[in-house]
């Protein structure tokens, strides 16, 4: 039997199915098992069943925020300085009336409407797009040190005390804007850790040379002696020239670690510290 007359026949019984006492019910259904085949739970469960709606689709609904709302939210929340959907909606009144009296919008009394009984999960929704498109992407030129950081030798010269001045964190800042492409300059950033001292260089390049020279003019201005540096693993810091410096200088040099060593465990970090306190930080 086919799909359809299987159909046809169990909207005929149907009805009777549902009137009927329990010894017809019995027969009704071995009557439909008999022919259809089906399995008797089955059956059972087409009998008592809503007939399926055939050739009926659900409307959709009528999309109420979008065009002018959209735009003037969007505007709003850019005034407001990119706040959060839970704090926007509860001012949006008092931003429309100061923007509207110096005459700095002028909306629609629908559009107007619909932003005044905006729900916070709706203006999250509506700002979703607008969020994507305006997030922050920042341009990293980091990159991993040529040399094997594990063959690099373990060695400190002072023991790690973020309290004691000379402890510094030194990192460069590219200043190409919205691309890393050619060459344009950096800025090397050396702060002490206790006393918040800062000394800025600028530099041409990353270059190995560049920023090792621009440690050392940094180094001779600093207040105290130079015990330590912590660099990032870009090849920039990570280098034979700088590291060669530091073991003349008696520097320590250590470094973060690496996504891949984070993952290896405390223990291991603290292995290759050699007992440090801070397992945070491993020396080059």
């Amino acid at each position: 039997m086919s799909r359809a007359a299987s159909d046809e026949l169990v909207a005929e019984l149907r009805p009777r199915y549902l009137r009927a006492s329990r010894g017809e019910k019995k027969r009704i259904l071995d009557e439909l098992v008999a022919v259809t085949e089906y399995h008797r739970k089955y059956a059972i469960a087409l009998l008592r069943s809503r007939p399926r709606r055939t050739g009926q689709r659900r409307k959709a609904a009528k999309r109420q925020y979008q065009g002018p709302v959209v735009v003037a939210l969007e505007k709003l929340w850019r005034i407001a300085n990119r706040i959060c959907a839970k704090r926007l909606v509860p001012v949006l009144g008092h931003y429309l009336e100061a923007l509207e009296r110096h005459g700095e919008l002028r909306l629609a009394g629908e559009t107007r409407r619909l932003l005044l009984e905006m729900s916070p999960a709706t203006a999250d929704r509506l700002l979703r797009r607008i969020r994507q498109q305006e997030r922050p992407h920042g341009l990293s030129t980091t990159k991993p040190g040529t040399l094997l950081k594990s063959s690099i030798p373990i060695r400190t010269y002072a023991e790690w005390n973020e309290a004691q001045p000379g402890f510094t964190e030194v990192d460069l800042v590219a200043h190409g804007g919205y691309s890393s492409r050619g060459e344009y300059l950096h800025s090397l950033d050396m702060v002490d850790i206790a006393t918040r001292w800062v000394e800025l260089a600028a530099l041409p390049n990353r270059g190995q040379a560049a920023v090792s020279a621009a440690i050392v003019n940094c180094q001779a201005r600093l207040p105290f002696p130079l015990l330590g540096l912590d660099s990032d693993n870009g090849a920039e810091f990570i280098n034979a020239n700088l590291l060669r410096y530091c073991r003349e200088q008696k520097i320590t040099f250590t470094r973060g670690s690496s996504f891949q060593e984070e993952r290896s465990g405390s223990r291991r970090a603290e292995e290759l510290d050699g007992g440090a306190p801070d397992s945070r930080l491993r020396p080059l």
